[in-house]
């Protein structure tokens, strides 16, 4: 399943790849995990030395699989797509005829036709969508752009309507100059806006034990049971069961 945070600031084709290039770190990234292969250096996949671009491109089919299934897995307030559209997605992407697909689901023909149709239809209405919404991006001012969602949120509503210029104001009025947390917020816009600063104190790909997490939290907020509390309930990190180890989910 995807999970990186960069996930929607790719291109289509990055989708497509399951990776992309961050000219930052001068790498290339896995859109599911984020694990960075830097350019210019050979690496060793199970034998086969590779380029950092073929290197993820390998990690990316070994480690996750198809980059199509794990799109189409994601949840539906993503790709807003239902389980019929689901499935009959799946069976086009496989290359089965709409005679086949309607002996499978018991379908007429013509149902799986109109669908091929409508589908098509609206994909056409994306790319028209996508292009206006860039254009708006581009006239919208830096203060009124909305902060990004990260990968794992739950239940996305309203809380997370929180512009670039409503976060600067709040990581003002409750963080010190040194970082410190004065005191932690009740409103839920206000606690998101402070989990989103504190799992930055975390490394991507690394693995935690429980008393690690408390240490990196301590150094932001006293409270830290509550806050790794609500990092987890707001899927900023996960865990294991018997809490043996904890991740960031990014």
């Amino acid at each position: 399943m995807f999970t990186s945070e960069s996930f929607w600031d790719v291109s289509l084709k990055d989708f497509e790849k399951g990776y992309y290039f961050d000219e930052t770190d001068n790498r290339y990234v896995c859109l599911s995990c984020g694990k960075g292969f830097e350019n210019g250096i050979i690496y060793n996949i199970e034998g086969t030395l590779c380029v950092a671009e073929k290197a993820v491109s390998m990690h990316f089919r070994m480690e996750h699989g198809n980059v199509f299934e794990n799109l189409i897995n994601m949840d539906k307030k993503y790709t807003g797509i239902s389980e019929v559209q689901k499935e009959i997605l799946l069976s086009f992407y496989h290359g089965k005829s709409d005679d086949e697909i309607s002996a499978e689901l018991g379908t007429a023909k013509s149902t799986i036709r109109n669908h091929r149709f409508r589908l098509k239809e609206k994909s056409k209405q994306a790319k028209i969508f996508l292009t206006l919404m860039n254009m708006v991006e581009s006239h919208t001012r830096e203060s009124d752009r909305m902060i990004p969602i990260h990968r794992n949120a739950k239940m996305i509503d309203e809380r997370y309507a929180i512009t670039q210029g409503e976060r600067d104001k709040i990581i003002e009025k409750l963080f010190n100059k040194d970082g410190v947390l004065r005191k932690f917020p009740s409103e839920e816009s206000e606690k998101i806006v402070i989990l989103t600063e504190v799992i930055k104190r975390f490394t991507i790909g690394e693995t935690y034990s429980e008393k690690e997490i408390n240490e990196i939290i301590k150094e932001v907020f006293a409270d830290y049971a509550m806050i790794r509390r609500d990092l987890i309930t707001y899927g900023f990190i996960d865990r294991k069961q018997d809490g043996s180890a904890y991740w960031v989910v990014f």
